[in-house]
């Protein structure tokens, strides 16, 4: 309603005197008699917020370029603004383009409630066979940068789990929205599934490793970025034929990811369509003085499609790696987001070489069921697919604490798997 009031006052401010209205003011006042004038530019202004604005409610905004002046759809966005960045107000401002019957949007966002500190769980899961995963940590802003701290303890993501800590810092624009850089710096700690330390080698079982990995993106178009940099890890492996002893190896590899992310409609509509690709591409070389040298491919798909109360998400990925990667570059299958119901320690204990993968979720309402076929193996003949499915209630929020319970597809005994938590 605030922003209904706030709209309106907008629009009828030039009925306030007396005078004859100016081009600006009489495009306001038509604003709700026709919509022939075309959105020339879209902005967003007000403490340089719009670098906190997600990408699917920036590509939505960019899309409203070209297209029609429609101000039920602003009030949507203005209303989308205000709730993303936890804004005291939005307004819109509407003023002439540089060409004929063209007009450019302004969303003026009010200083964020939130401030210039955030604290948020990214991702807290109980998993019946594997125990208990937490990710979380604070981002705090000054001046333009973003500094981030976390700490997590990860059972799920990998063949190990993985306890520590993680810091970023991040210049989100860098002389132009189009370019933005990263520095993230983990440490962790290592523990080890009895299935894995059986079937490894002793030298490739490390203890703690370090990573530094410097990175830039640059925006090409709206809904397609590409990042690039480096990745420097430090393992300590243990010495051969010692039991106390150990060493640093070093895994260090040119990163690379090429991302597209498109969404048509929102929240706010009876249908709403998001589509997300990715494509990694990492390289553990001798120039950077690696003693890892591999190639690793996976390229990522994931399709939604929602029409009122029904939710319907295809995923799929692909990969393969070249080489000897360390164990946590090694592909898994059978955790909170791949082959659900499935123990990845009976899958591949060490991870695989090669994966390949694809899910559909159907949810109406809260109640979701979903199917999952997959594999991952390093010899050709040791390929076999596994499959499963499940059932469970989800929010309509990512952070929504959600339960399921999955069933591997096999003969003899299925034993069911639980998950319950946020964010999986």
């Amino acid at each position: 309603m605030k922003m209904l009031w706030l709209t309106a006052l907008v629009l009828a401010a030039p009925l306030a005197g007396c005078n004859v209205p100016d081009d600006d003011e009489k495009i306001s006042q038509e604003l709700n008699v026709n919509s022939r004038y075309t959105v020339e530019n879209v902005h967003v202004s007000g403490e340089k917020l719009k670098l906190r604005i997600s990408d699917p409610l920036r590509t939505d905004l960019d899309q409203m370029v070209g297209q029609k002046l429609d101000d039920s759809k602003i009030k949507r966005l203005a209303e989308r603004i205000q709730t993303e960045l936890a804004a005291v107000r939005v307004d819109v401002k509407v003023t002439r383009g540089n060409e004929p019957d063209h007009v450019i949007v302004n969303f003026e966002v009010a200083k964020s409630r939130r401030q210039d500190f955030d604290m948020n769980v990214t991702k807290f899961l109980y998993n019946s066979k594997e125990g208990w995963t937490g990710v979380g940590g604070v981002t705090t802003r000054v001046h333009g940068n973003a500094f981030s701290f976390g700490l997590l303890s990860d059972g799920d993501s990998s063949v190990e789990r993985f306890a520590g800590i993680r810091a970023k810092y991040e210049r989100p624009k860098v002389g132009t929205d189009r370019l933005k850089l990263t520095f993230e710096f983990d440490s962790y700690h290592e523990q080890w599934n009895r299935s894995t330390l059986l079937e490894a080698s002793p030298l490739d079982i490390y203890r703690t490793r370090q990573v530094f990995t410097p990175e830039a993106t640059v925006v090409i178009l709206p809904s397609l970025e590409w990042s690039f940099g480096v990745s420097f890890a430090r393992l300590r492996v243990p010495v051969a034929g010692a039991l106390t002893t150990s060493k640093t190896e070093s895994s260090n590899a040119v990163v690379n990811t090429l991302r597209y992310h498109q969404r048509w409609g929102s929240e706010h509509d009876d249908q709403e369509q998001d589509v997300q690709a990715s494509y990694d591409l990492s390289s553990g070389t001798g120039v950077l003085e690696s003693d890892r040298i591999f190639t690793r491919h996976l390229a990522r798909a994931r399709y939604r499609f929602r029409h009122q109360r029904n939710h319907v998400e295809i995923a799929f990925l692909a990969g393969e790696i070249n080489g000897a990667a360390p164990l946590y570059d090694r592909f898994v299958l059978g955790n909170s987001e791949t082959l659900r119901g499935w123990n990845k320690f009976e899958l591949d204990p060490l991870g695989g070489s090669h994966v390949i993968h694809g899910s559909i979720d159907y949810r109406y309402g809260i109640f979701q069921i979903f199917y999952d076929t997959g594999a991952v193996w390093d010899r050709a003949q040791d390929r076999e697919q596994k499959q499963s499915v499940g059932v469970g209630v989800k929010g309509f929020k990512k952070e929504c604490f959600q339960l399921a319970v999955a069933f591997p597809l096999r003969a003899g005994h299925a034993e069911p798997v639980f998950y319950a938590g946020m964010n999986f």
